[in-house]
């Protein structure tokens, strides 16, 4: 019996770019005059391996220290004199990245937390977004001040150096994920848009401008200040509810290094996956679309759900935008769970301009209603918080372990939603690609207490071409696995993973010549097309996002 991971039915050629280097990220722009790149090397810089940089005409911008590494800028004609030095192991271009209540808490149980005597208090949520407008929700009814404790601004604005105090949220993105976390819901004197975790303290680190976007090298340098800041302000999670495309494998994308590390500190990284569910452009159905830093296995990767704007989840179903697996290059199983991300209402910033620009999504002076992945991610970050107030001794693999194995596993086969401005109907499929693991339950991850040594990376998808099935590879020491700690079914559901007509069944969604063929998910330039999904580098629109769908 033939077995191949799925990697290889590729060939190995996305990373055989600029004449068969594969040192150098196949993005790379050699139309330009100069191009902003951020160069890894093998081991922490030296004096000297910058001057060799500079030496071809690269202009130093920043140190990057958290993936070993620099961003310069470079001549184009000199990039592929740096793939011939061998202190260097990658360099790609300094990418853009793209930021992605009332019943949401309640719909996950965080209220059953709340009645518990959890709710995140001293625990520290680094929010690395677009800023942290200090709304009435985090300011008043407090001990402190106000719960965000920390900000700081990474964007740099061209010819212009840093202003680490411009930390105001004049997007709303970052705003409305932080009331999402940890909103007290109390600027209209109730608790109807309450946060997941209303105690936690908030550490906001501005990475996105008032467009939305921002770039590889600021996340980045974000998250290497989290770090730092790790045991000032008790930093156990980092919610990262933006994103873009997938260019390389994780074990290069220098976003992806960065959350690893993050995660090898004993910082939870929680991120959404991604608002490409939808797409069907290369009749995918919208598979193979999560977004890096998603794409990462330490990470907790978060698709969402519709509240259905009841309590509880029995009756919750897929949002069809939410964006599902395998991730592309590697197949890696994402999301790793779901949670509440349609239409939510929270905290909206005065000065944002997606919600001054849409003011039909203006719940109130201090409310604002939006869709997506980026809504519940947070949801999950809030959760988390929850868990370590509860047991501050949890490491980030027993926290994900314990969210995915308690998550509800209670959803139909399949659902279908309607577009609210064009009518169109979406299908989707209640799989582990589509689902993870299940939906998010606060009471249920709370009250479990197993733990377990290894690691809960998320797995990867082989295929086996003889028998044109699916299964589940897991690394040495992983947490769930055959015989290890908890099987696949604890994890997954075996309805999920082997039940008939949801991965494999016959002319469904996993028949042959659609997601395994040549030329689909696995190649090159056929979901990542220009102009189909991610044109002018936003990953997911304001028009998706702020519509939600019925």
């Amino acid at each position: 019996m033939r077995r191949f991971i799925l990697l290889l039915i590729i060939g190995l050629a996305p990373g055989l770019a600029w004449g068969g280097s594969p040192k150098l990220a196949k993005d790379l722009d050699h139309g330009v005059d100069r191009v902003d790149v951020i160069i890894q090397f093998k081991s922490h810089p030296t004096g000297k391996d910058l001057d060799s940089v500079r030496g071809r005409g690269g202009e130093f911008k920043a140190e990057l220290p958290l993936v070993k590494g620099a961003l310069f800028s470079m001549p184009a004609p000199a990039l592929k004199g740096l793939a011939n030095n061998p202190a260097i192991t990658y360099v790609s271009p300094d990418r853009e990245v793209s930021g992605a209540l009332d019943y949401t808490s309640a719909a996950v149980g965080s209220d059953v937390a709340h009645s518990y005597g959890f709710d995140g208090s001293g625990i520290g949520v680094a929010i690395i977004d677009s800023g942290i407008y200090e709304s009435r929700d985090l300011t008043q009814n407090r001990t402190a001040p106000t719960s965000v404790v920390y900000a700081e601004n990474f964007l740099v604005t061209k010819g212009k150096k840093i202003d680490a105090a411009a930390t105001e949220d004049l997007y709303t993105h970052g705003t409305h994920v932080a009331g999402i976390v940890a909103g007290d819901g109390m600027a209209l004197s109730s608790l109807k848009y309450r946060g997941t975790a209303p105690g936690a303290s908030l550490i906001s680190l501005r990475v996105l401008d008032g467009n939305g976007k921002g770039t590889d090298s600021a996340v980045i340098s974000a998250i290497q200040r989290a770090i730092e800041l790790k045991d000032t302000y008790n930093i156990r999670v980092i919610n990262l509810s933006l994103g873009r495309q997938v260019e390389e494998s994780y074990t290069l994308d220098p976003l992806c290094q960065a959350v690893e590390q993050a995660y090898a500190a004993g910082i939870v990284v929680v991120a959404s996956a991604g608002n490409e569910g939808r797409n069907n452009s290369a009749n995918t159905h919208g598979y193979g679309t999560v977004s890096s830093p998603g794409n990462d296995p330490y990470v907790i990767t978060v698709g969402a759900t519709k509240s259905l704007d009841t309590i509880g989840s029995s009756d919750d179903l897929i949002a069809s935008f939410s964006s599902k697996g395998p991730t592309r290059l590697d197949h890696v199983i994402k999301p790793d769970l779901v949670a509440p991300g349609n239409k939510v209402v929270s905290i909206r910033s005065k000065y944002g301009s997606l919600s001054n620009n849409n003011s039909e999504n203006i719940v109130s002076t201090y409310y604002f209603r939006v869709s997506g992945t980026s809504m519940a991610a947070p949801v999950v970050s809030g959760a988390v918080a929850l868990m370590l107030d509860k047991d501050p001794t949890l490491t980030p693999d027993q926290v994900k372990a314990r969210l995915m194995k308690t998550a509800s596993k209670n959803f139909p086969t399949t659902s279908t939603a309607t577009d609210p401005v064009t009518g169109e109907l979406y299908t989707s499929q209640y799989d582990i690609f589509t689902i993870g693991a299940g939906s998010l339950d606060i009471a249920a991850a709370l009250n479990n207490s197993d733990t377990g040594d290894g690691v809960a990376l998320s797995p990867t998808a082989i295929y086996d071409e003889e028998t044109g099935q699916v299964s589940l590879v897991h690394g040495n020491g992983m947490v769930w696995g055959d015989g290890v700690i908890w099987s696949d079914g604890i994890i997954w559901g075996d309805g999920m993973v082997w039940g008939d007509g949801v991965i494999w069944g016959d002319g469904v969604i996993w028949s042959d010549g659609v997601i395994w063929s040549d030329g689909v998910i696995w190649s090159d330039g056929v979901i990542w097309s220009d102009g189909v999904m991610w044109s002018d580098g936003v990953i997911w629109s304001d028009g998706l996002a702020l519509l939600g769908e019925d």
